[in-house]
């Protein structure tokens, strides 16, 4: 298992600036957008049921995340995701708190059964709730007990094979260290920083970085989805270098993933293939 074709991924992303769907969360809207620019995509925010199909058929991809959650949103997230599978273009979910209250446990499932799925991000706790019906989390992070640890690694790899094989998906754990399954491929991603921990919307942000990456190269799917991990991760790195605390994090974060270059993500990337 080879590493990603760097200069490929941020090629497409240049020649087709894909334009990304996002029904997301309102908290972090701005600042999805904004991160969408800067990777080199467009992005585009519809969430009126009358309109999301139309809409949806004119982008490269869409992003779901269920951050505030709403019966018309998901309505409008089911009307979205169908178009998206009908035209080919690969969908992005975010099940934001999932297993923290029995309708976003219920709405996130219902997600998955109905519309097939191309990625889907969430901490591991988020993951958890998506195996097991009456999961519980902790708020929208993973707490002490379920971060992706060396002694938990084997643990979160069976899972998200399971959930990969289950969904057709490639699953994207994300901590302080991210896991990236699709069937049998699996890698591990040690980039970021903790400042990204400590801003709210840094997983939405990767939400719509996934759309941009996924968007622009769909036969490519794992490996887009290990370069916008690395990518985001390597981001932070340079963000918290340059930033004088979490205000300036948040903007220097933003200006890193507008100047990020191929050459710096194969120079910085830290990746972990596993075969079992």
């Amino acid at each position: 298992m080879g590493n990603p074709d760097y200069g490929k991924i941020f090629e497409n992303i240049k020649e087709h600036s894909p334009l990304i769907h996002c029904i997301t969360n309102y908290v972090t809207i701005n600042d999805v957008a904004n991160i969408i620019l800067a990777a080199g995509g467009f992005p585009i925010m519809a969430e009126e049921k009358e309109e999301v199909e139309e809409i949806t058929r004119m982008c490269d991809g869409l992003v779901l995340n269920i951050g505030t959650l709403q019966k018309k949103k998901t309505e409008a997230m089911l009307l979205a995701g169908k178009t998206a599978n009908e035209t080919g273009r690969p969908v992005i979910f975010d099940p934001v708190g999932a297993g923290s209250s029995g309708l976003r446990t219920e709405t996130a499932h219902r997600i998955m059964k109905e519309i097939k799925l191309s990625v889907i991000r969430g901490n591991v706790s988020e993951i958890k709730a998506l195996c097991q019906d009456k999961a519980m989390t902790k708020g929208v992070d993973a707490d002490g007990k379920d971060a992706l640890t060396k002694d938990s690694m084997e643990d979160m790899i069976s899972m998200g094979r399971r959930l990969s094989e289950e969904t057709g998906a490639v699953i994207l754990m994300t901590g302080a260290v991210d896991l990236a399954v699709f069937g049998r491929q699996t890698a591990v991603i040690y980039n970021g920083d903790p400042d990204m921990a400590r801003i709210t919307g840094s997983g939405c942000m990767l939400d719509g970085v996934l759309g941009v990456f996924a968007g622009a190269s769909p036969e490519s799917l794992f490996d887009s989805v290990v370069t916008a991990a690395g990518t985001m991760g390597i981001c932070g790195e340079k963000a918290a270098a340059a930033s004088r605390g979490t205000g300036s994090f948040r903007m220097c974060f933003i200006d890193e993933m507008s100047k990020i270059t191929a050459k710096q993500v194969e120079r910085g990337i830290r990746i972990e293939y596993k075969s079992k």
